[in-house]
């Protein structure tokens, strides 16, 4: 059985500058795992801004090509993507969680019809009845309803129920991949828990395997599987998140852990979801 997704020596050239003083800067250099298709996983790929982790993402998504290297998805190549026909096939089966649910929705079109739209286009439903099937049932897993959201417009929700929303959206067409790009760090401290446990739900329930792009190390701590850690575009660190986070090896990494998990990773990681937990009841 082919990998679900296998990431080989993938690089990412840009070309900076004017034409007289040009220069080449190497965003992801030389990254490589592999998620296997019979074991649903949150592998996630920790980095600060300018890490390349979220330019590896849009690799992922084929929304950028590599410069050098493979990406597979199932086996295929995402450079033989070529036609609509198969681009609709690959966003069927992988798709994208961002990171400002409020950038997500134009404010002045319903959510409904957003719905409603990925159903029809993605998904290939026509009939109504089955298209609002679809759309309530991916509500419900993220845990609202079509009656809920039905005719309201983004600024009638909260950012927490947005981002349930752009969760559900990506549900629709039963993707066995969903790549989340900081998917909490536009949402209140006090939802934070509630989207990271939906995804560890999708991973349990569903059997959705979800790339996380982070920089939170606390809540990769608590939800991730495996762990990439990043850096200047190159992968530091690897292997099971905690083993990695409770012990980790690389300098980069150390410090990462002393600025944000100090003094003990699962204590704060802990820490940070119970007061999340607290917050959400109060």
């Amino acid at each position: 059985m082919a990998p679900l997704l296998e990431v080989a020596d993938v690089q990412r050239t840009y070309a900076l500058g004017s034409i007289l003083s040009r220069h080449r800067l190497r965003a992801v250099d030389g990254v490589s795992f592999t998620m296997a298709a019979d074991r649903p996983e949150i592998f996630t790929v920790v980095g600060e801004s300018g890490s390349g982790k979220t330019t590896l993402a849009r690799m992922i998504l084929n929304m950028v090509a590599p410069t050098a290297g493979a990406i597979r998805f199932r086996g295929t190549d995402l450079r033989q993507i070529r036609s609509g026909k198969e681009r609709l096939a690959f966003m069927r089966q992988v798709q994208p969680i961002f990171q400002n649910p409020f950038e997500a929705f134009n404010p002045l079109k319903k959510l409904d019809r957003y719905l409603f739209m990925t159903a029809r286009n993605i998904a290939g439903l026509t009939a109504v009845g089955e298209i609002e099937d679809a759309t309530d049932r991916a509500l419900r897993n993220v845990g609202l309803s079509l009656a809920e959201i039905r005719g309201r417009y983004p600024h009638e929700l909260s950012g927490g129920q947005l981002q349930r929303i752009a969760i559900a959206r990506a549900l629709i067409s039963r993707p066995a991949l969903i790549v989340a790009d900081e998917p909490v760090s536009m949402v209140d401290a006090s939802l934070r828990m509630s989207i990271v446990n939906l995804l560890r739900q999708l991973r349990d329930e569903m059997g959705v395997s979800i790339i996380y792009i982070t920089h939170d190390l606390a809540t990769a701590y608590y939800i991730s599987d495996r762990i990439i850690i990043m850096r200047k575009g190159q992968v530091v660190e690897s292997g099971e998140a905690r083993a990695v986070l409770d012990n980790p090896q690389h300098p980069y990494s150390i410090r990462l852990k002393q600025a944000v998990l100090s003094p003990d990773a699962a204590g704060s990681a802990g820490r940070l979801l119970a007061e999340s937990a607290t917050a959400a009841e109060t």
